[in-house]
């Protein structure tokens, strides 16, 4: 049995029955749907993920909230207080302030606990791409590794954890402020379809425009293409926003033009999901660059 715990959060998008072979302990993300508080569990126990998707499709209003420094210290504790070290594996600081209450939580417990090591790594990471992530890292612990070793493997990868996506509704790029009124109006009239990368600093940067539904999802492939890593060795993610058949045709893609065999397909839960929208497409793999 190792001597530590890995802890991350949902936004990883994980399925539940992997985060669970994985031995993560994962704090469930809350978001607030007509006025109502859910906690995001990777089991999706308390909102089925297609009837979250229908409610955005029918313009239900749902935002977002961090997890607080008394949230994470409170996962952590029982950890701490059988024994184990923790390593905390945190959604991006470049997209919330969720690892930096993580942080703040682990200075308080160092104190609690000074005989203990906890490590705190911001993946810089999102969705599956941060699920990618908390997989190679977790792997690494059951490897065998020290927390020492897995932490500093973290710290190795987490830049080549390479995000590609593209949304198929402009508007809830806009309610996010990622695009303009005006751009959203013209580019659905004018089916134009962002492809967007997450850039080092954990941040949603566009990086270039497409028309059409099929040559969005046709250039996250070319991305790929243009850095990835071993790509037949390896383990690829993809996820969506409900559209599981466009996430079928990016998979058959990459298995064709790559010929990746281990490739894992989920749904985008709903904190993550509330940003990008339905019809969403995500690939996230290793590479030489994000």
């Amino acid at each position: 049995m190792s001597d530590f715990k890995i802890l991350a959060d949902s936004n990883c998008d994980l399925p539940a029955s992997m985060a669970d072979a994985l031995e993560l302990d994962v704090f469930p993300m809350p978001y607030v749907m007509q006025d109502k508080t859910y906690p995001h569990y990777l089991d999706n126990r308390d909102m089925d993920n297609h009837a979250f998707y229908e409610m955005l499709r029918r313009g239900g209003s749902i935002t977002t909230v961090a997890a607080n420094a008394t949230e994470w210290a409170g996962l952590a504790r029982p950890h701490l207080e059988a024994g184990l070290d923790v390593l905390m594996l945190l959604f991006s600081s470049g997209l919330s302030i969720t690892a930096q209450n993580a942080k703040m939580a682990a200075e308080e417990l160092r104190e609690e606990f000074p005989d203990r090591k906890i490590f705190v790594v911001d993946s810089l990471a999102a969705s599956m791409g941060e699920g990618l992530f908390n997989y190679l890292v977790a792997k690494k612990r059951q490897s065998g590794a020290t927390i020492e070793e897995t932490r500093d493997y973290a710290e190795e990868i987490k830049l080549k954890v390479c995000h590609w996506f593209t949304v198929d509704d402009l508007f809830f790029l806009k309610r996010g402020g990622r695009v303009s009124g005006a751009a959203a109006v013209f580019g659905s009239m004018l089916q134009i379809k962002p492809v967007l990368h997450v850039n080092d600093e954990g941040h949603l940067i566009p990086v270039s425009k497409v028309r059409g539904r099929r040559a969005s999802l046709n250039a996250l492939v070319a991305e790929m293409e243009k850095t990835a890593i071993d790509p037949e060795s390896q383990t690829v993610f993809i996820s969506h926003g409900d559209c599981e058949a466009d996430a079928l045709y990016v998979k058959k893609l990459v298995e064709e033009r790559l010929h990746v065999r281990d490739i894992h397909i989920s749904t985008i839960g709903p904190v993550i999901g509330a940003h990008s929208g339905p019809g969403t497409v995500a690939l996230f793999f290793l590479g030489t660059q994000r």
